[in-house]
């Protein structure tokens, strides 16, 4: 049986389970989701994700409602994994990435990782780990191998 899923964000704070979300695979390593929009949105309208555990990334790609590609959403992340209850909580680490379909890069809500740091919103390991992670995730895209995570999504998106 599938776990339940859960995101939790430190800003603003709040843990919601994605009941949602359908879940297309889960192994050790990644959990591939797909899912709409939660509220009625005009620039995206709903998308596919794959949570690579052990990379603490997870990628999304975000489609118009014509199927066509907004952009892909990489999130750092952490998770809990609760086996009595069967349940993963993802935590949001705030840094962000975007990659549009020419391959350009922005990275977001630096400063709202600053701030939960000053904040004491978040531990100093999440902390390392959410810089440490955005490092590895730029170095990829700067790379040119970012397929390494979404061929892996497109994947489980044609099954």
């Amino acid at each position: 049986m599938y776990p339940k899923l859960f995101r939790k964000r430190l800003i603003p704070n709040e843990c919601i389970e994605l009941k949602d979300d359908v879940i297309l695979h889960v192994d050790d390593e990644i959990i591939v989701t797909k899912w709409n929009t939660l509220k009625p949105r005009t620039d995206f309208h709903h998308g596919y994700s794959c949570y690579f555990l052990n990379d603490g990334i997870k990628v999304s790609k975000f489609l118009r409602q014509d199927g066509s590609l907004y952009y892909w959403y990489c999130d750092i992340i952490t998770y809990e994994k609760n086996d009595v209850y069967n349940t993963m909580t993802f935590i949001d680490l705030l840094a962000d990435v975007t990659v549009d379909a020419n391959n350009h890069m922005n990275v977001l809500d630096i400063d709202e990782l600053c701030e939960a740091k000053e904040k004491k919103m978040i531990t100093d390991e999440q902390f390392f780990i959410s810089v440490k992670q955005l490092g590895e995730l730029i170095t990829t895209i700067q790379r040119g191998n970012f397929s390494k995570y979404s061929d892996v999504l497109e994947k489980y998106m044609q099954e």
